[in-house]
């Protein structure tokens, strides 16, 4: 039997069966930011993104950004429960948030805490939000930490700062800290 080499590059795909030489990782999903080994938020990941996250082991994706957002794919939910993954779709108002919207989120993580979870909406604000509040509240981070990881993504305007912190109180947490700083960034 013959074979041809038509360029390394083929030949490497071959040698080492890749289907892709520059293969995408979780990390070039927009703002993707992973918590534990069981939980993950990001923005808006692409079709491709979403076969990505299969294979790296994620069962169940929540959104939390309307369907008709500028970043949004056509039929995400098809294309993840195609991937035999779960998928859950919290509409949440960005300039209007609820404490129901956390708490529907938070119901659906509880009843399956172990599953491999990514929480995203259009570039991570919404998401990175929750997880903050979350890592808080039901998974004893301490807050520096969590603030620090939510800092990494964006510092929360008036509105989301709000509801932090109403969530915070009504959980009976101070939203202070030795490393926390809450500038809406005005």
């Amino acid at each position: 039997m013959k074979y041809r080499v038509f360029g390394s590059a083929l030949l490497v795909c071959l040698l080492f069966g890749m289907q892709n030489a520059s293969a995408e990782s979780l990390s070039d999903i927009s703002n993707y930011r992973d918590y534990t080994a069981t939980f993950s938020s990001s923005g808006q990941p692409d079709a491709a993104q979403l076969e990505l996250l299969k294979s790296a082991g994620f069962e169940q994706v929540i959104y939390l950004a309307f369907t008709t957002s500028h970043t949004a794919i056509a039929k995400e939910d098809e294309i993840v429960k195609e991937l035999g993954m779960e998928y859950i779709h919290i509409v949440v108002d960005f300039e209007n948030p609820t404490a129901s919207d956390f708490y529907t989120f938070v119901a659906l993580m509880q009843r399956n805490p172990d599953k491999k979870t990514l929480l995203h909406c259009q570039v991570n604000f919404r998401a990175s939000s929750f997880s903050f509040l979350y890592r808080v509240l039901y998974q004893d981070v301490p807050m520096d930490d969590a603030k620090a990881d939510l800092d990494t993504v964006w510092a929360p305007n008036e509105t989301w700062q709000a509801l932090i912190f109403s969530i915070l109180q009504e959980n009976g947490r101070s939203p202070e800290c030795d490393f926390c700083t809450w500038d809406t960034g005005k």
